[in-house]
């Protein structure tokens, strides 16, 4: 098993506990991908719920750039509600997981088709 099959065990592991969601491996693993090597790195591999410049981040880089979607406050309330289903006070939300979130959320699986 290699890194990168450890760190997709442990994104499917919190979808699993932490979100209530049974994970769709395909697409997380897919989704875990498209994250490149921010998975590695312990700053970049998380996302700072309370950071209004990391949800901006989210918002510009993933929602918009990645999978094509408009600006609108629907966006940012997407990504908020994806930070309270993986738990506000959970310290390390993973990038993979809030990306995976948003993806099912938006019904844009056929971004990683």
């Amino acid at each position: 098993m290699g890194k990168r099959d450890e760190w997709i065990a442990k994104y499917a592991d919190d979808l699993k506990n932490k979100c209530g969601m049974t994970p769709d491996m395909d697409l997380l693993t897919k989704v875990t991908i498209g994250c490149g090597p921010a998975i590695y790195n312990a700053d970049a591999q998380t996302v700072a719920g309370s950071q209004e410049s990391e949800l901006e981040t989210v918002k510009n880089n993933f929602l918009i750039k990645k999978l094509g979607l408009s600006d609108g406050p629907e966006l940012m309330e997407a990504i908020n509600k994806a930070i309270e289903t993986y738990g506000s006070s959970e310290r390390n939300k993973y990038r993979a997981v809030i990306y995976y979130m948003l993806t099912k959320h938006f019904g844009r699986e056929s971004v990683y088709g």
